[in-house]
C-alpha cells in the first residue's frame, strides 16, 4: 500500500459512485485528491440494488473512464407511469428528449468495480480499509483523523468532502440533518415475465405501494415500497406467492409473470442536510440526501451534486475557500430542492385512494401524456436535473 500522504489539497471521505466520480473529477483537474473507503480493496460488494443511471449521469461516469465497455447494463429507452385502477398512464420516451437512451439500468457491485478500476488506472490515492472518525476544521485547512489497520493516523487538507451518510455530518459544526422514516420498506427482487422487456421501465403506484419494474438482462428487477410487516412477509413468502401478487397488482403488460427470486429489503427514510457546504467542507450523494427510491432520482442527484462541486472548484486556488463553498451550494440549491421536494411529494401523492383523488391523478397523467412540451420538460428534469436542458 501506498504510503499516504499528509496533505492533499481535497480529502474524499466514502468511495461510492458520488465520492469516486468526484476524486476522478478533481485528479483530472490537477487537484491533489485522497480518497478514505471503508472497505478493503479486494473486499467483495454483495449488495442486491440495481441503479436506474439517468442518461447525464451515465455520460458522467463516460467522462471520467469509468463506463467500460464490459458493464452489463441495459437501456431504458420508455418509462411507462400508471396507478391501479384507473385509466391514467403517461410514457415518457427518449424520443422526447432526443436521446438514444433515458437512461440504463446497472447492478449496484458492477459500477462501482468500474470506479475502483478507474481510480487505480488515473493513479488516484485511495486509502482503503480505512475509517474517517473525525473531521475537524479551522480558517485555513481541516484536519481528519483516521483508523485503520495499520493504526491510527491524520491527514490535512484545504477541503474535506463528505460523500456518505454517517455520524461524521452530526458533529459538524453549523449542519444538522432532518429526518423522515417513511415505515416502509423497499423489497429487491428478479423478475421473469412472459413477454420481453423491450427497454421500457415501468412505473406503477399500487393499492399497497408504488412499484418500479426496471429492464434488468433478459428481466426486470423490481423496487416494491410497502409496509415493514409487509415486505418481510413477501420476502419469505416463495416465489409463487409473491408473483401472484406482484400480477395482481401491476396488471398484464408484461404477460405472465413467470417468477420472483432473490428478494431483499432495505428500510426507507429521508435525510437531509440543512447545508451543504461548513468552513472547510463540502457535502455530496448520501451525506447531503438520502431519498425515497420513487423516481429513482437519489444517486442521480448525488452524482448531480459530484459534478457540480467539480464546477464549482475548477477556477478555485484554494478548494476550500468561502467563495468556492457558496458557488458549489449556490449552484445545487435549486434542483436540490425541486428533487426532495418531487420525490417526497410522490410518496404521499398516492397514498390517497379515494376515487375523486384517483380521477384527478389519472387526470394530470392523461394531460402529461398529451401534451408534448409539458412531457418533454418533465422528462428533462429527470434525467438532466432543473435548469438543464438535453
Amino acid at each position: 500500500m501506498n504510503p499516504i500522504p499528509q496533505h492533499a489539497d481535497v480529502a474524499v471521505i466514502g468511495g461510492g459512485p458520488c465520492g469516486a466520480l468526484l476524486a476522478l473529477q478533481l485528479a483530472r483537474a490537477g487537484r491533489q485528491v485522497v480518497l478514505f473507503e471503508a472497505r478493503d480493496a479486494d473486499a467483495s460488494l454483495v449488495d442486491a440494488r440495481a441503479l436506474a443511471l439517468s442518461w447525464a449521469s451515465v455520460q458522467c461516469l463516460e467522462q471520467v473512464g469509468a463506463w467500460p465497455a464490459w458493464l452489463d447494463a441495459t437501456p431504458i429507452d420508455q418509462v411507462h407511469v400508471s396507478q391501479q385502477d384507473s385509466w391514467g398512464r403517461t410514457l415518457i420516451k427518449a424520443s422526447d428528449l432526443d436521446l438514444p437512451h433515458l437512461g440504463m439500468v446497472v447492478d449496484y457491485p458492477a459500477v462501482t468495480r468500474a470506479l475502483d478500476l478507474a481510480l487505480s488506472g488515473a493513479g488516484v490515492q485511495v486509502r482503503w480499509g480505512c475509517r474517517v472518525t473525525r473531521v475537524q476544521t479551522l480558517a485555513r485547512y481541516a484536519e481528519l483523523h483516521y483508523q485503520s489497520a495499520e493504526g491510527a493516523g491524520h491527514l490535512s487538507c484545504r477541503l474535506a468532502v463528505l460523500a456518505e451518510g454517517g455520524a461524521l455530518i452530526d458533529k459538524l459544526d453549523g449542519i444538522t440533518r432532518q429526518e423522515t422514516d417513511y415505515r416502509q420498506s423497499a423489497l429487491l427482487a428478479h423478475v421473469r415475465t412472459e413477454r420481453a422487456q423491450h427497454g421500457v421501465a415501468y412505473e406503477r403506484f399500487s393499492r399497497n405501494g408504488p412499484l418500479a419494474l426496471l429492464p434488468h438482462g433478459e428481466g426486470h428487477m423490481l423496487v416494491w415500497t410497502r409496509s415493514h410487516a409487509d415486505a418481510e412477509r413477501l420476502r419469505l413468502a416463495g416465489s409463487e406467492l409473491l408473483a401472484q401478487e406482484l400480477q395482481q397488482a401491476f396488471g398484464e403488460r408484461q404477460g405472465r409473470i413467470l417468477s420472483v427470486d432473490s428478494p431483499a429489503i432495505f428500510p426507507l427514510r429521508m435525510r437531509r442536510a440543512s447545508r451543504v457546504v461548513a468552513r472547510r467542507v463540502a457535502l455530496i450523494g448520501n451525506a447531503a440526501q438520502t431519498l425515497h427510491p420513487v423516481a429513482a432520482q437519489g444517486l442521480n442527484l448525488g452524482i448531480r451534486d459530484a459534478c457540480g462541486l467539480a464546477r464549482a472548484l475548477a477556477t478555485a486556488s484554494d478548494p476550500g475557500s468561502a467563495e468556492a463553498l457558496r458557488a458549489y451550494a449556490h449552484g445545487r440549491r435549486g434542483d436540490s430542492r425541486a428533487v426532495i421536494g418531487f420525490t417526497h411529494g410522490l410518496v404521499y401523492l398516492f397514498e390517497n385512494h379515494h376515487p375523486l383523488a384517483r380521477q384527478a391523478r389519472a387526470l394530470g397523467m392523461n394531460l402529461l401524456d398529451i401534451l408534448p412540451p409539458l412531457r418533454k420538460r418533465l422528462a428533462g428534469h429527470l434525467v438532466f436535473g432543473l435548469g438543464a436542458s438535453a
